[in-house]
């Protein structure tokens, strides 16, 4: 056993000194040191070694650990402080600033979803795009959306000439997510969405939305409400009443709304939808990808969406949606930070 924690120690810190990213380095660690790592297992071995050599075989089973540990942290980042220097080396900080009498701001639709992606993030998801222009599968045969489902109407979506359509939902960033990456995946979605609604007081036929995916094994629906309640107290403040009132969405089961009531109101407000994932949906994502990665017996998931221009109203005050889109000033300058 001495020899094989030797032969992993030397083996997993060539690996990581070569992770050439985030994702791999994960890997590596759910494979070294996760529950059933190669450094675990061994660890499970000890009750097989004679007791006077335990002694020894767990100093050293713990300083293979440490040394893996603490390789996986120093790499980590290496590769963060990396991506944060190519964010950057393109700004020239020797350009002199262009001063104006009267600055912008960010928009208060760009405010708040900058506030929900910070929430978001603390609770370990990972960003995650995809194009607006999409085709129906992504759009909804892999979201378990039947032929007659009224959304796939032309009354209802933008089609194209060539077939593929303005995305209805950011749903299909999280299936072209799992498309590409195995679980664990725990990413969120900010983008446009587009729909054939009429414009009033509450309806755009372009709005933004942001969306949520969990996917690992053992996930439930008490990951869910924890994390809904903790997002929404977090920006609606610790004391918002929050209620789960079972829905259907084809794509989770079971699915649910959510609502709050904010401090000092009667009024329940509906915020999102959400739902654990259909294993329709892991099963389309396994034929596309030609593999088992996402089997429905073994993993389990949650998914989760707000609009964000729905937020924005409704912390701000807000009464008419167009207000958001039609740029007038008057409107625009209360939300300078």
């Amino acid at each position: 056993m001495e020899d094989a924690l030797q032969e992993i120690r030397a083996r997993a810190l060539s690996d990581i000194a070569a992770a050439g990213d985030l994702h791999t380095l994960e890997t590596l660690r759910v494979g070294l040191v996760g529950r059933s790592g190669s450094v675990s297992v061994i660890g499970e071995q000890m009750k097989t070694v004679p007791k006077e050599q335990r002694p020894l075989f767990g100093k050293l089973l713990n300083d293979t650990r440490n040394s893996i540990s603490a390789a996986l942290e120093a790499r980590q980042a290496q590769l963060v402080a990396r991506c944060d220097a190519q964010a950057v080396s393109s700004i020239d900080i020797t350009l002199p600033a262009r001063l104006h009498p009267d600055p912008g701001a960010l928009h208060p639709v760009t405010q708040m979803q900058d506030r929900v992606i910070q929430i978001l993030r603390r609770l370990g998801f990972a960003m995650a795009d995809g194009p607006d222009i999409d085709d129906e599968w992504h759009c909804f045969d892999a979201l378990n959306t039947p032929a007659d489902h009224p959304a796939r109407n032309e009354t209802d979506t933008y089609y194209l000439p060539d077939g593929q359509l303005l995305r209805t939902h950011t749903s299909t960033v999280q299936i072209r997510t799992m498309e590409k990456q195995p679980p664990p995946v725990r990413v969120i979605c900010p983008g446009a969405a587009y729909r054939r609604d009429e414009v009033d007081a509450t309806h755009l036929n372009q709005f933004n939305q942001i969306e949520g995916l969990y996917v690992a094994e053992n996930v439930s629906l008490a990951n869910l409400k924890g994390t809904l309640e903790y997002f929404l107290r977090e920006l609606l403040g610790a004391n918002t009443e929050i209620r789960f009132r079972p829905h259907f969405f084809p794509f989770t089961e079971p699915s649910f709304e959510v609502d709050a009531k904010l401090p000092g109101t009667n009024r329940w407000l509906e915020l999102a939808g959400c739902g654990m994932v259909d294993p329709a949906v892991f099963e389309a994502i396994n034929q596309r990808r030609g593999d088992n990665a996402f089997d429905p017996e073994r993993v389990t998931g949650y998914a989760f969406g707000f609009g964000i221009d729905r937020l924005t109203m409704i912390l701000t005050g807000t009464t008419d949606i167009r207000m958001l889109v039609e740029n007038d000033l008057r409107y625009l300058q209360q939300f300078r930070q």
